[in-house]
């Protein structure tokens, strides 16, 4: 096991296209780190120059305590995991999984130890005769996550491996990789454009945007304390509600103004927001914060609306609301309380679960402060 450490790594395709710039990012030893973000953001373009299938055209990537720039894709002793599985079709999943460990030249009884313990480990060991082809998806990534686990790497490389597989799936791969990180305790880093994902696997998430870190922290402050808009659009099923409107400072307090509706704002928020009054500015709230029903201790606090969709989901409703101003936005409400499409209703918002975001696409989060870097 070893930490990763990128600094200030650059790379520029071609001389003009620009995948990733000036990203630096620390990988404890033993952690689980997930790169998330949107198709093209150059997560993977990250990922390939840890492996060194891309070479960074700036910048230092350190494994353990070694500078591994010049160092060779093989000798960097990482483990990649693909999206496409990447199995050899000709091979049988002994040979697949022994392949790798055949080429270092490690004696046949090891090879064979190696194999058939991560085979148990995985409950793959009566597949070990069949070839890919005779397998299923899900068994197919077994096979894969145990091809890279017997070669007993400083560090996992996981590129979108459960993409491929159906949402059952997906859901039972994501505990088996959380339980085999726990007892393997690699250092881990994953790639993925899944948010929820990238919320169930991480220690740790990094959110990209346009080859650049938008925010590193815990899955909770992520989640909880976005650094900007994007962020906060970006994490959350369903996403973030964003609501624009006006600051303005009455005897009483801060309120935002939506349309022809104000909202009071918490007290908590008094100092940092009101070098903003009269200015237009993002309101933000999760749609789990927003109900037809009063938060307790909560005034002033409601908007007036026109239910669209009714979206039953069992466990919880989504509502896909309109205000007079002719925002859009969803609240995830009970699901026994009854509202049907055309429904004038009064929606509350929990003003203490509220964020407050400058004007542009990644505005910053001006409602919190200090955030985690």
């Amino acid at each position: 096991m070893a930490r990763i450490s990128l600094q200030n790594i650059t790379k520029i395709f071609d001389g003009e296209i620009t995948a990733v710039s000036d990203f630096s990012l620390e990988v404890a030893d033993g952690e689980f780190m997930v790169i998330v973000g949107p198709s093209g953001c150059g997560k993977t373009t990250t990922l390939r120059m840890i492996a060194g299938l891309q070479e960074a055209t700036a910048g230092n990537i350190y494994i353990g305590e070694t500078l591994v720039n010049d160092v060779t894709p093989k000798d960097r002793d990482v483990a990649m995991v693909f999206q496409n599985y990447a199995l050899y079709p000709h091979m049988t999943i002994y040979q697949n999984m022994a392949f790798a460990l055949k080429m270092r030249k490690v004696s046949k009884p090891e090879i064979r130890r190696r194999v058939e313990e991560t085979a148990e480990l995985l409950c793959i060991g009566h597949l070990l005769k069949r070839r890919p082809q005779a397998l299923s998806g899900g068994q197919r990534q077994r096979v894969a996550v145990g091809r890279a686990i017997v070669r007993n790497p400083k560090a996992f490389l996981f590129d979108e491996p459960l993409s491929n597989l159906d949402a059952a799936l997906r859901l039972a791969m994501r505990v088996e990789l959380k339980d085999l990180h726990r007892r393997l305790q690699t250092t881990t880093v994953y790639v993925t454009h899944d948010q929820a994902e990238a919320m169930s696997l991480a220690e740790r998430i990094c959110v990209m945007r346009d080859g650049a870190v938008q925010q590193i922290a815990h899955a909770l402050e992520v989640y909880d304390r976005p650094v900007n808009k994007f962020v906060a659009g970006f994490l959350g099923t369903p996403p973030m509600n964003f609501f624009t409107g006006r600051i303005i400072s009455r005897n009483d307090g801060l309120r935002f103004e939506i349309g022809d509706d104000t909202i009071a704002l918490p007290q908590r928020l008094r100092t940092m927001l009101g070098q903003y009054c009269g200015k237009e500015m993002i309101l933000g709230v999760r749609p789990q914060n927003i109900s037809p029903n009063d938060w307790a201790g909560q005034i002033d606090n409601s908007i007036c609306a026109t239910v669209g969709v009714v979206e039953p989901l069992g466990a919880h409703t989504d509502v896909y609301l309109a205000n007079h101003a002719g925002q859009r936005f969803i609240a995830s409400i009970d699901p026994h309380i009854q509202l049907t499409t055309g429904d004038a209703v009064r929606i509350h918002i929990n003003i203490e679960k509220v964020h407050i975001f400058e004007l542009e696409e990644a505005g910053r989060n001006v409602a919190i402060s200090n955030p985690t870097d």
